[in-house]
């Protein structure tokens, strides 16, 4: 069986299931747009430093990710054969709930609109995932979950060392935090096959670019939540993040906050 949802790339192999993952080419957390560049040139002031359009690129992919990876948890919850599967969900629902309480509390500070949906390729994932059972799962999610997170550091590391905007530097500080708790979740599992793990990107979508492009919500439309369940209280924490970086460490950056308390994080965990 081949997942209806793929992008031209690298193929993986997982058991009986041929699943041609997602090719991640711009700033992303699982799941990526083909931005225009002239988009991502502009840059607006903001009190909390300039704001480019690959610093809001990248808060609407945080908001993206967990608009897909939290039901993931959710659905590792329910149909995961191992506690190291279940443990893994519970991390990816707690990380998830947590970056997007930042990135619904800066959005608006920033006048960045959030999408309530995800991607069509990032629901291709999830299909995919929610069709799979037994043993099938775990390693489907395991490997789709450890590919699409691993191929994203060097995206958020540009973001935390070149953004000028300090809200944009913290919320990129706690999501490589989160992203690496979720990589060494899947890799506990001790169901990612490193052989196949893709080791380069090669190539662009094929579905067109609507198949990765983000659906804002119509005006007057509820913003979907993702909120931490009781049930986890204590559980899915990532690691302790180390001390705070200064804010004004972006190279050449001038953009210390000119009002009283725009240094403050946003509503998440003190990140470094």
């Amino acid at each position: 069986m081949r997942s209806r949802y793929f992008v031209t790339g690298t193929s993986l192999l997982i058991g009986s299931v041929v699943v041609t993952l997602g090719v991640i080419m711009s700033p992303v957390l699982t799941g990526v747009q083909q931005t225009n560049q002239t988009n991502l040139a502009k840059t607006s002031s903001t009190q909390y430093g300039p704001l480019t359009g690959a610093d809001r690129d990248f808060v609407v992919k945080v908001r993206l990710a967990g608009l897909w990876e939290y039901p993931v948890g959710e659905l590792a919850l329910k149909k995961g054969t191992t506690a190291a599967v279940k443990t893994a969900g519970e991390h990816l629902i707690v990380g998830h709930a947590q970056l997007d309480d930042s990135a619904r509390d800066i959005a608006p500070k920033l006048g960045i609109t959030l999408p309530n949906k995800p991607t069509p390729q990032q629901q291709g994932f999830l299909d995919t995932l929610t069709a799979a059972t037994g043993k099938n799962f775990d390693s489907q999610m395991a490997q789709i979950l450890r590919i699409t997170h691993g191929q994203i550091f060097s995206s958020i590391a540009k973001i935390r060392a070149t953004s000028k905007n300090t809200l944009v530097r913290q919320l990129a500080t706690q999501a490589n935090n989160t992203v690496l708790d979720h990589i060494t979740q899947m890799e506990n599992t001790g169901m990612v096959d490193y052989e196949r793990l893709p080791a380069q990107i090669t190539s662009t979508p094929t579905q067109g670019p609507n198949f990765t492009k983000p659906v804002m919500p119509k005006p007057g439309e509820p913003m979907v939540v993702l909120k931490k369940p009781a049930s986890l209280e204590g559980k899915g924490e990532p690691p302790t993040a180390s001390p705070p970086a200064p804010v004004d460490d972006a190279p050449g950056s001038s953009a210390s906050p000119t009002t009283p308390g725009a240094t403050s994080s946003p509503s998440a965990p003190t990140v470094p």
